[in-house]
């Protein structure tokens, strides 16, 4: 099987977030395919290789994105078929909230053709590193919002939680591009089962170009149902409440500790635990 596919992830801001990697796949790929946010980036795709072909044109209001999805995998395997080096380049990381990517390379492989992914920036990046979350702190959880919406999940207030496509807060469709109040009322009747309505949440969206700053609006849950939204605004809740320790498992992890340092005490002081770990009476 001559024919191949790589995926890869332009990132988030143009120019700055692909990698090396990924621009070598394009530049010598025998046809491009363009899943990115925007005009601006197909020019500059444009620039790197000759035959990009843009998806742009297979979204529309009221068409099943399960439809547009379909139809990007039949013309990315119709050129892998064909014996071509095919690149399918997307908006971010291409295997974060992307159908398309992940199943063109399940089926390429499956017909016995070469298929992988290549990772780029993606929001999630961004977001970590422009509104100062560390996940390993307290912890940080993703749902994407409709699905959130539709089945029971577990909500763990003492974390981060992190609500992807609020716009389109519980549409079933998957054929809009917006959905408006009530849809939001309901999410927010949700999560006041964890927060209280006066809880300081933001929305943030992701700078696509380089002279564009970060969107990072501050507002309480209650405000949320009137608010600006879009396909790329991300809800970010802070945790609404303390970590609670679990005393019983730090008391066995104690037991456990001072039975490992006893032969050792009547030869040397206890060792300090090495700058920057974490020590288990400060937990």
């Amino acid at each position: 099987m001559t024919g191949s596919i790589v995926i890869v992830g332009t990132g988030i801001t143009l120019g700055s977030h692909i990698s090396p990697l990924s621009r070598s796949y394009i530049e010598n790929a025998d046809v491009v395919f363009a899943g990115v946010a925007d005009g601006i980036t197909e020019l500059w795709l444009k620039e790197m290789h000759q035959d990009v072909r843009s998806f742009a044109p297979l979204y529309a209001e009221g068409k099943s994105r399960h439809q547009t999805y379909q139809q990007m995998i039949d013309l990315m395997l119709a050129e892998v078929r064909l014996g071509k080096k095919v690149v399918g380049a997307f908006y971010g990381h291409p295997g974060v909230f992307a159908y398309a990517p992940h199943k063109v390379i399940e089926l390429a492989r499956a017909e016995g053709y070469a298929a992988h992914m290549e990772p780029g920036i993606s929001a999630a990046d961004c977001l970590h590193a422009e509104l100062g979350i560390d996940p390993g702190k307290v912890g940080c959880q993703y749902f994407e919002t409709s699905q959130y919406m539709f089945y029971k999940r577990s909500i763990d207030p003492t974390a981060y939680l992190v609500l992807w496509q609020v716009g389109i807060a519980g549409d079933k469709s998957m054929a809009r591009f917006a959905t408006g109040v009530a849809y939001r009322e309901v999410l927010v009747e949700l999560l006041t089962q964890h927060y209280p309505l006066n809880h300081e949440v933001m929305l943030y969206e992701a700078p696509s170009l380089p002279f564009q700053q970060a969107r990072i609006d501050k507002l309480p849950l209650s405000a949320l149902p009137q608010a600006q939204m879009n396909l790329k605004t991300t809800l970010v809740v802070p945790p609404g409440k303390a970590l609670i320790k679990n005393q019983a498992v730090l008391d066995k992890l104690a037991v456990i500790r001072a039975a490992e340092q006893q032969p050792a005490l009547s030869h040397t002081a206890t060792a300090e635990p090495p700058e920057g770990e974490y020590r288990l009476d400060e937990l």
